[in-house]
């Protein structure tokens, strides 16, 4: 019998991915969160795009949205998850036009142990970074899987907005589907991190801040999601 990964860990985070991969798939395609729908869907579409990255690198591409999305202004894009469903939803929208993302079932794990072959112009972490060592060895990793003057992309929920009442320190915490109107099992937990841990956790990876910005909610004037573009250092 096989045995149930603890509540905090990188085991738990998949688990609970692969459990909700199907209410997450129409929730997203429903556009049914409204933070995704008003701000930071297209947050990171315009960040990428102001990159003019010929390559990208979608990892955590989940049903594959931004994929698609990126794809639809030329560039050659790879979306690669570590939960079989989703790749799954996501190869089920593809068509025979050559020019379709490709997409991989793969861990950052398998990543960080050089699984990919390819270097890219851009990388694109969107809400996909949400454990402790995986998304460490995965950094890590990042400035090998760089071409000459490529970036990383992270957008990410706003630390001090999502830290609720919990002491504003790097931890776990537990999960919560939020916002979202589907019928949806267990959270994934994650791994929190302060604005100076995600610095340093970049540092340490190797990889240098170029720019930090924060995506404000039109309607409540506050920020939802905090954005780093880092590069090799």
């Amino acid at each position: 019998m096989a045995r149930t990964p603890p509540r905090h860990s990188d085991a738990r985070v998949l688990e609970a991915w692969r459990e909700n991969a199907a209410p997450w798939t129409q929730t997203v395609r429903a556009q049914a969160i409204e933070s995704r729908r008003l701000v930071t869907d297209r947050a990171v579409v315009d960040a990428a795009l102001r990159l003019a990255p010929r390559s990208v690198l979608d990892l955590g591409c989940g049903e594959g949205w931004l994929s698609r999305a990126l794809c639809a202004h030329n560039i050659d894009v790879h979306g690669v998850d570590a939960i079989p469903d989703l790749i799954d939803a996501a190869r089920r929208m593809q068509t025979a036009d050559a020019s379709e993302p490709r997409y991989d079932c793969l861990s950052y794990e398998d990543i960080a142990a050089g699984a990919l072959s390819a270097r890219y112009d851009l990388a694109i972490c969107n809400f996909s970074l949400l454990g402790d060592d995986s998304v460490a060895g995965l950094l890590g990793a990042m400035p090998g899987m760089l071409n000459p003057r490529g970036h990383v992309l992270i957008q990410t929920l706003h630390p001090p907005q999502a830290c609720g009442e919990a002491p504003y320190i790097d931890g776990w915490r537990d999960g919560s589907w939020a916002g979202c109107d589907a019928a949806f099992g267990e959270p994934a937990p994650w791994y929190f991190r302060t604005i100076g841990g995600w610095v340093a956790l970049l540092e340490r990876s190797g990889l240098r801040l170029r720019e930090l910005a924060e995506p404000v909610h039109p309607v409540s004037g506050q920020p939802v999601s905090l954005m780093l573009i880092a590069d090799v250092a």
